[in-house]
């Protein structure tokens, strides 16, 4: 039985992720904002670990331009995209389980700075957080020989009905965060299995929420909190944070939605009446509007890519890309003659654009 705060925040949390599901269902190529939505995930929970990567980082890398910050930085950042990806198609065939969360978890430290702490296998050997040994550390999970028995507790709760779909979540989250069954990126795939375990259970139809924001933003009390749980049963405190970030993060993410849309709706209007320039005619205008609508699936683009994509010629690409700087729709973010990268700046701008 919830007392009535926590059953209040509870319905606000439900009635928040119910508006953002609704809004995700109404979208035309919801999964192209869904992958942008990843993307600014990726680097939030990178950063909670201490990488610098940002967005504009990241949109470099992909496009094999150099980034601003270390390449492992990035390359984390990138291997949580593809992890959450994989997460999200494993769920089509296979419920939510440990098996999902080894593969998980593979994708994500393959290939990083933690790609020598076993990807894809829970640890066999003792590890702890904060201090240079198990004596000076902040918090020291459960031994090897009991994790096992852990994660097996753990995987039947998963699948147990005896709570609110979002307190289990809850519970669940802090549960894996203290068992900490990994050598390394505990911390991303227990933030990952919030929205995972959120498809799973049907409350989202695709995994639109991410709390990473608020976890950053509130990083000290996050921390405290999951200690508190463990040293003082605060399992209540606990949840009137998660629950109020859920909150938070939904009614965050449908107004972002929704500027989005409206700037799509904006621009594509701008895009389709230009006039006079370099651009003349109705399959000028035409093909205007096919660069502009790549632009937007894709977020940051090339002009070769992008020809051929488009099906037309390089020369066109670049004077419509020129139209469309004018417009204030793309900038130009290598400053080089070659190899330019062209970058949907208010998408990149509303992404970026985190309520105080």
């Amino acid at each position: 039985m919830l007392d009535a705060p926590l059953q209040r925040r509870l319905e606000a949390a439900g009635l928040a992720l119910g508006r953002l599901d609704g809004i995700g269902r109404l979208l035309p190529g919801p999964d192209e904002l869904l992958y942008s939505y990843i993307r600014k995930e990726a680097v939030l929970s990178s950063q909670i670990e201490g990488t610098q990567s940002s967005l504009a980082d990241l949109l470099l890398h992909e496009n094999s331009a150099a980034p601003g910050v270390p390449l492992e930085d990035v390359q984390e950042v990138s291997n949580y995209i593809a992890a959450m990806n994989h997460g999200s198609k494993l769920l089509e065939k296979l419920p939510l389980s440990l098996r999902l969360l080894r593969e998980v978890h593979e994708v994500l430290v393959t290939g990083t700075r933690g790609t020598h702490k076993r990807p894809g296998e829970f640890r066999k050997t003792q590890n702890w957080i904060g201090g240079e040994e198990p004596s000076a550390a902040t918090f020291v999970p459960p031994p090897p020989s009991q994790v096992p028995a852990a994660l097996n507790a753990l995987e039947k709760y998963l699948h147990a009905d005896q709570m609110p779909t979002l307190v289990k979540v809850g519970l669940v989250h802090a549960q894996f965060e203290t068992i900490h069954p990994f050598l390394d990126g505990n911390g991303r795939v227990g933030r990952m299995l919030i929205p995972l375990m959120l498809v799973s259970e049907g409350i989202l139809e695709r995994p639109w929420l991410y709390v990473s924001l608020h976890l950053k933003r509130h990083r000290s009390t996050y921390y405290d909190l999951l200690q508190r749980v463990r040293t003082h049963g605060a399992w209540e405190d606990w949840l009137d944070f998660f629950l109020d970030g859920v909150t938070a993060v939904a009614d965050s993410a449908v107004a972002k939605i929704r500027q989005l849309l409206q700037l799509f709706e904006t621009d594509r209007e701008a895009v389709a009446s230009t006039r006079g320039g370099s651009i003349y005619g109705r399959a000028a205008l035409q093909m205007n509007v096919a660069v502009y609508e790549y632009l937007r699936r894709q977020v940051a683009i090339r002009i070769p890519e992008t020809a051929a994509a488009c099906g037309t010629t390089k020369p066109t690409v670049a004077r419509v890309l020129q139209d469309l700087e004018k417009l204030g729709i793309v900038h130009e973010v290598t400053g080089k003659p070659k190899g330019r990268l062209y970058v949907y700046r208010r998408y990149v701008d509303i992404l970026n654009r985190d309520p105080s």
